[in-house]
C-alpha cells in the first residue's frame, strides 16, 4: 500500500467513526423521544457511511487484502480450532511363556 492510499485510509476511517460517535450521542435513549436529526440528515448520514464502506472495500481490494467483516462478540466463530495430538503408541501386554 503507497502512502497516498495509507492516508486515505486514514482519513476514512476516521470520518468512520466520527459519523458513528454523532449518532451514537444524538440517539435518544428511549424510542419514544424524538430524534434531534431530520430524516434526511439521518439518510443522508447512512449514506456516507455507505461510501466510506465501499472506498474502503475499494482500497482492501487494491492493496489484496482480504475484507473484513464486522462481527458480534457472542456470535459463533465460523471456525472451531481442534487440537490434534499424535497418539502415543499401544504398548502390547508382555507375553510371558
Amino acid at each position: 500500500m503507497n502512502a497516498a492510499s495509507n492516508k486515505e485510509r486514514e482519513i476514512l476511517m476516521v470520518m468512520r467513526k466520527v459519523l458513528a460517535a454523532i449518532i451514537k450521542d444524538t440517539t435518544p435513549p428511549h424510542k419514544g423521544i424524538k430524534h434531534p436529526l431530520s430524516e434526511k440528515t439521518i439518510e443522508e448520514v447512512r449514506m456516507c457511511l455507505g461510501l466510506i464502506s465501499a472506498r474502503e472495500r475499494e482500497l482492501a481490494a487494491e492493496a489484496g487484502v482480504a475484507p473484513e467483516r464486522p462481527y458480534y462478540t457472542d456470535e459463533p466463530p465460523e471456525a472451531t480450532l481442534v487440537s490434534l495430538t499424535k497418539p502415543k503408541k499401544r504398548q502390547t501386554p508382555d507375553t510371558e511363556g
